[in-house]
């Protein structure tokens, strides 16, 4: 009778022996694949609204637009949003600032109108916001970037 009990109990641990992995495997969550990439990630969601400030804005239109490695998301020209901001090196005040300098005349109406920039370029944070007069003043300096 030993014989047999210690056959069973030997038999039954290899048969639950075998199974504790399959069991982990199985239980175990699955990572996402992790690619470290040869590009600084560069990810923005950009806001176009109506309002004095960026916590005051109701916002009308919003995209995302991602440049590395190359021009993709939402934005409806994302490559010519993407030139624009390397042409510039990302710095958005010299995106709105053409508005500046444009020789568009437009009315001194107070209808504001506030575009941002939130997420990273080349790897690094950023967070924009500016405040446009009026629609005309927009339009004027929005560059390809904030034309969606």
């Amino acid at each position: 009778m030993r014989y047999i009990t210690g056959a069973i109990a030997l038999g039954s641990a290899l048969v639950l022996g075998s199974l504790a992995p399959t069991a982990q495997a199985v239980a175990a969550p699955a990572q996402p694949a992790r690619t470290g990439g040869l590009y600084a990630p560069t990810e923005l969601v950009l806001t176009v609204g109506r309002g004095e400030s960026r916590a005051t804005a109701t916002v009308e239109r919003a995209v995302t637009l991602s440049c590395m490695p190359v021009a993709a998301g939402s934005h409806p020209m994302a490559r010519a949003a993407c030139t624009q901001l390397r042409t510039v090196s990302g710095d958005f005040n010299a995106v709105t600032e053409a508005a500046a300098a444009n020789d568009r005349v437009c009315t001194k109406e107070w209808d504001p109108v506030v575009v941002t920039a939130d997420g990273v370029w080349q790897g690094r944070r950023v967070s924009y916001t500016h405040t446009f007069a009026n629609p005309c003043a927009m339009t004027g300096g929005k560059g390809a970037v904030f034309e969606f």
